[in-house]
């Protein structure tokens, strides 16, 4: 069992980033905002805590999230190396996305069913909710959120190694033993920063474009720019994320010497 040193995966991501950013930053650009701008745009909007009613949103939806998680994975191969084209890197992006996906739904969707039903029985009378539901609806947050550290390489693994859904989980389950602790810390403090930073950003572009533009809708001008600034410092944040996932799993699995080369824009 391998011991994660963050500092290395730190140090081996900066470079990547400083040397192929452009290249990693143009995927991102096509795989990551645009499909988020447009799902944006013609999602309804609904009350909080309401979901919206069924239309093309959802198959918008299903979209951005094939066409996301190919960029994730390219992202990723190209992090992880050897050299390949940014073209190359998507291609294979879009062979591994079923089976990535598959992992991904594998253990999140029985998560999700159990969860809304106990959601819903809580819901159901708030004057008395009921303690077991109650109790077990906080269980099935820890045990989520236990899951999602030990299986925040699943991207990565899927990747970089041409397994099926079932031994993605269990390649990905043996790579994060023994270092829950110091993945929880990354995680941790990765959504602090990230959520600061998205906070302080988010809050001084709405109230510009606000003052420029008056009231902010999905089809306004000043709620174009609010939500492709979003997207944009969303799509930066989950690129640094991934680049650092894929060096994480380089040092993991003993690749520690892999490192991407600056790939050609070739497709």
């Amino acid at each position: 069992m391998a011991k994660l040193s963050i500092s290395p995966a730190w140090d081996e991501s900066r470079a990547i980033l400083a040397r192929d950013g452009k290249l990693i930053g143009a995927v991102a650009l096509a795989m990551l905002v645009l499909p988020g701008i447009i799902l944006n745009v013609v999602i309804p909007r609904v009350p909080s805590g309401e979901m919206p009613p069924l239309g093309l949103w959802v198959a918008v939806a299903f979209a951005a999230l094939v066409i996301s998680s190919i960029g994730q994975l390219s992202i990723i191969r190209l992090a992880i190396g050897p050299h390949v084209t940014v073209g190359d890197a998507i291609a294979h992006g879009g062979r591994r996305v079923l089976p990535f996906l598959g992992a991904f739904l594998i253990w999140t969707v029985p998560l999700f069913i159990v969860a809304s039903l106990l959601y819903a029985i809580v819901r159901s009378d708030p004057a008395h909710p009921s303690a077991a539901a109650a109790i077990g609806l906080l269980a099935v947050t820890v045990g989520g959120g236990f899951l999602a550290v030990r299986l925040i390489l699943l991207s990565a693994v899927a990747s970089a190694e041409n397994l099926s859904p079932i031994a993605i989980l269990r390649r990905t389950w043996a790579l994060t033993s023994g270092n829950w602790w110091r993945l929880f810390v990354f995680l941790l403090l990765s959504a602090i920063g990230a959520l600061a930073l998205i906070w302080a950003v988010g809050s001084v572009v709405g109230v510009v474009a606000r003052l420029a533009f008056g009231p902010l809708t999905p089809v306004s001008v000043g709620g174009l720019i609010v939500i492709i600034v979003a997207q944009l410092l969303t799509a930066l944040i989950y690129v640094v994320l991934f680049v650092m996932l894929a060096r994480i799993y380089a040092q993991l699995s003993g690749a520690v010497g892999t490192q991407a080369r600056v790939p050609s824009s070739g497709i």
